[in-house]
């Protein structure tokens, strides 16, 4: 697990940050005027969620990744290209919120799509795990 231990504390520390950027982007529209429009508010609690969940499930991804036979430069790779995408994907969801109109794309739609395609490629993981030998000492 010392091979992507920075990976996965970079991942605890997005987590914290999506936590406390969601509460503050709320708190900041709030305190605007009239507070958030139901569509900011809903983007905003979209990527609020999204940013969480993607950042949870980047925790197994590292721990699966590092117990790949991949070499550590290919664990690396994949790894920031999630995280990128992960944040991008963070990222769009708050920009469409801030400049987006409803039924309409914006630059944060264009950063949402284009981090869910580099941070949802999980092909490094899945060849990595098929090409790993057990290493199960049972019988079964």
């Amino acid at each position: 697990m010392r091979t992507l231990r920075g990976w996965i504390a970079l991942s605890w520390v997005g987590l914290l940050m999506v936590m406390s950027v969601g509460s503050l982007l709320l708190r900041r529209f709030a305190s605007l005027g009239d507070g958030p429009t139901p569509f900011q508010a809903e983007w905003l609690r979209a990527g609020h969620a999204h940013g969480g969940v993607l950042m949870l499930m980047s925790l197994l991804y590292y721990l699966f990744m590092d117990q790949t036979a991949l070499p550590i430069g290919v664990k690396r790779a994949a790894s920031s290209a999630l995280l990128v995408g992960i944040l991008a994907q963070f990222r769009g969801f708050f920009l469409h919120a801030i400049v987006g109109k409803p039924s309409q794309a914006s630059i944060g739609t264009a950063y949402r799509r284009w981090g869910g395609a580099s941070g949802g490629r999980s092909h490094a993981l899945v060849c990595g795990l098929i090409t790993t030998r057990s290493t199960s000492t049972s019988d079964s």
